[in-house]
């Protein structure tokens, strides 16, 4: 009961939020940046922590100069995820471009059944709408939220794109289903969350350290034999992203055990480097980490 009344009072200003022109969205987050950073604080710590284990050469000013810049981007995903209850097919196409469509069809053609590693960088929450640009049926692993009614409801927002939701620990059987059908699918993954100690498999090197890292889509692709591709994603300007495919694997069976969630590890840092303040540094990302052998925590 306390579940629908919380969905049933917060849901009219969602509503009425995501309707607003996207100016209005940016001024909001400029004034929740304003709340967030200067007053709150939330996770500054946990965030410079994160960019000193990543950049240990860069100066204190610089990281936080980067951190600063997080805070912006991380507040403005937050109102263009809103925004995605109402934005229209049309709209979210020329705010989330594909930049090589063509190749992605070849490799399509080539492939009945494609596993896409992606991250937490840039717009993830846009990452949805690519199935608009492709003929495979798209089936995307995701976190279900506490709230029954708001996890409904975001389910049929994003299901809108063309893509299928399954929450993450149901993906396994939804892939063997799906298999058996003889049908073409493209299976999206955030790979880059930290797993618990005692479900991991594989650590891999990450900004010169080592961590824990999830191996499920490697072990998904060799068990079926799916071929595996990266998903890059690149912020141009404010409500503006580009989204590059590019191959992992076409023959995950040949490839050694964790050879390509060590591929993917290496071009997710590559980007994070290039334009680090779009990562998502509020996460503990080294809470679990080994250097020279050794366990540190």
């Amino acid at each position: 009961m306390l579940q629908l009344i919380t969905y049933l009072i917060a849901y009219p200003f969602i509503v009425l939020i995501s309707i607003l022109p996207f100016k209005v969205l940016y001024l909001i987050s400029d004034c929740l940046f304003l709340i967030l950073y200067h007053l709150i604080g939330y996770r500054k710590k946990v965030v410079l922590h994160n960019l000193k284990i990543a950049f240990p050469k860069k100066p204190e000013s610089e990281l936080k100069r980067i951190r600063k810049e997080f805070y912006h981007h991380f507040l403005d995903i937050f109102m263009e995820m809103i925004k995605t209850f109402s934005i229209s097919n049309e709209e979210i196409l020329k705010r989330f471009k594909l930049t090589n469509p063509e190749d992605l069809k070849a490799f399509m053609d080539k492939h009945e059944n494609i596993l896409l590693m992606s991250s937490h960088y840039g717009n993830f929450e846009w990452l949805f709408s690519l199935n608009l640009s492709v003929d495979h049926h798209g089936f995307a692993a995701y976190k279900k939220v506490r709230n029954r009614y708001f996890n409904d409801y975001i389910v049929r927002s994003r299901s809108k794109f063309n893509t299928t939701l399954v929450p993450t620990k149901e993906m396994m059987e939804q892939l063997a289903k799906n298999d058996a059908t003889g049908e073409r699918y493209v299976y999206g993954m955030l790979v880059d969350q930290s797993p618990k100690l005692h479900k991991t498999y594989h650590w891999s090197n990450f900004f010169g350290v080592e961590v824990p890292v999830i191996t499920g889509t490697e072990m998904l692709a060799k068990k079926y034999d799916y071929a595996v591709m990266y998903i890059e994603t690149t912020k141009i300007k404010r409500g503006y992203y580009e989204a590059k495919m590019e191959i992992l694997s076409e023959n995950p069976r040949e490839v050694p055990d964790f050879g390509i969630t060590d591929h993917f590890m290496k071009k997710l840092e590559a980007h994070i480097k290039r334009e680090p303040a779009y990562y998502f540094w509020s996460h503990k990302r080294f809470k679990h980490m080994r250097l020279a052998n050794e366990e540190k925590e």
